[in-house]
């Protein structure tokens, strides 16, 4: 089996990594990237790491937005295409793998938009009728600790779910601390994709792109997704940044049987951090995350202080990690062609979590429903950028980005 690698950031590169020690072994044969010092110390490391599986010669390292065509058109069919741009780009790579027939890992988050969202959906059932794999980066859900998690929970081991807490505190991430006047010759398009956790079109911004995947791991636990939103959030200390993001979010997300997920973010220096998520149950409480997304060290407990004594499960150390679980069980479906494919949980994953930016955002409550008729695409025409291309949201005068504004721009985030 052959992979190609479109994206050959720390995360793709992390990827490609995970594909190449599954089993089989795979090669790498191609990769693409808009940013050649990305593509070469990505080909670097998994050469230096996977030698005998690295064979990429310079005529399959692509260089440009067509890239993706180039390294996906290096693949026959029932070979893998690794897609690790930014979310922005992630239906125009989707489309032409699904043309040629390629499977597909993708990450997440898989759009940060309801029209990018449909189209997603629309496309997956053109890949579902080519019997295509497609994976998406929501790893914890491979987790054999919070699989078992999942189980003991609906078997009703902590009774009925009536709320769960998400917590994402530590230092700043996603901020574009080079300010806009030292972008030097770089083109505004290009400064912003290498800074594109700092541009909700690129990524959602760091709320999709880090929030996602305890918003998701807490939706599997109550086996269900949030119907509504509601948000508070706020900018702080700012100094020369400039990207669009919030320095803290509270998100109070509403259940279809009103059963209630908070959800925590902030990226300040100095203060508490925190990286967990919890389950509250009528009959106990259960730890689905510790301190990371790997280990997880799940448990669960009798009562809701969650004591050493009042635990009653936890799963065995150490945990078989996650990111390599996704990989194999991917890997494994192609082989064995059994049926694939997780495009529809990221999407619902994807948009529950914009529904939640926008409402922050916003500083309105808004509903699942509502939020799919909303028009608002902030990347329309991102299948025909170039290396000359405008991008789609400017600096004003002073090299300042449009910020959310709550209760100033209600319908729309910027």
């Amino acid at each position: 089996m052959q992979v190609a690698l479109v994206g050959c950031g720390g995360r793709g590169t992390g990827a490609a990594a995970n594909a190449l020690a599954t089993s089989g072994p795979p090669k790498l044969v191609a990769m693409a990237d808009v940013f050649k010092d990305k593509l070469d110390n990505s080909y670097n490391g998994l050469k230096k790491k996977f030698n005998d599986q690295v064979e990429v010669p310079d005529d399959r390292k692509f260089i440009g937005f067509d890239g993706y065509k180039n390294a996906i058109d290096t693949l026959k069919k029932g070979d893998v295409v690794i897609l690790t741009t930014p979310l922005a780009f992630r239906w125009v790579h989707f489309k032409h793998a699904i043309d040629k027939g390629i499977n597909v890992f993708m990450e997440k988050p898989v759009c940060a938009d309801p029209v990018a969202g449909k189209r997603m959906l629309d496309l997956n059932e053109q890949a579902k009728k080519k019997n295509l794999k497609v994976g998406v980066g929501l790893m914890v859900r491979h987790c054999r600790g919070r699989q078992e998690l999942f189980k003991r929970i609906q078997d009703g081991e902590i009774g009925d779910i009536v709320a769960m807490r998400c917590y994402r505190m530590h230092g700043p991430v996603g901020s574009a601390f080079t300010p806009w006047s030292m972008k030097g010759d770089m083109s505004e398009l290009m400064f912003q994709i290498k800074r594109f956790h700092s541009f909700i079109w690129l990524s959602g911004g760091l709320f999709s792109d880090f929030y996602i995947h305890q918003i998701d791991e807490c939706s599997w636990m109550k086996n269900g997704w949030p119907v509504k939103a509601q948000a508070i959030g706020g900018r702080h200390y700012r100094g020369d940044n400039i990207d669009q993001n919030f320095d803290s979010y509270q998100v109070e997300y509403t259940y279809e049987d009103g059963a209630k997920l908070f959800m925590y973010g902030r990226t300040m220096f100095g203060c508490n951090d925190n990286f967990s998520s919890v389950a509250h149950g009528s009959k106990g409480s259960a730890i689905i995350t510790t301190a990371a997304h790997t280990p997880g060290k799940p448990r669960i407990f009798k009562g809701q202080n969650q004591s050493r004594a009042d635990m009653t499960w936890a799963f065995p150390q150490p945990e078989p990690n996650p990111y390599q679980l996704e990989w194999d069980d991917l890997m494994a479906a192609i082989r064995h062609d059994e049926p694939y494919n997780e495009v529809e949980r990221g999407v619902r994953a994807s948009l529950v979590t914009s529904m939640g930016r926008f409402a922050a955002h916003t500083g309105q409550e808004v509903t699942y429903e509502d939020y799919l008729t909303n028009k608002m695409e902030f990347a329309p025409d991102v299948d025909k950028l170039t290396f000359d291309s405008a991008a789609p949201v400017l600096a004003d005068a002073n090299g300042k980005y449009p910020i959310p504004e709550p209760g100033i721009k209600r319908d729309r985030e910027y």
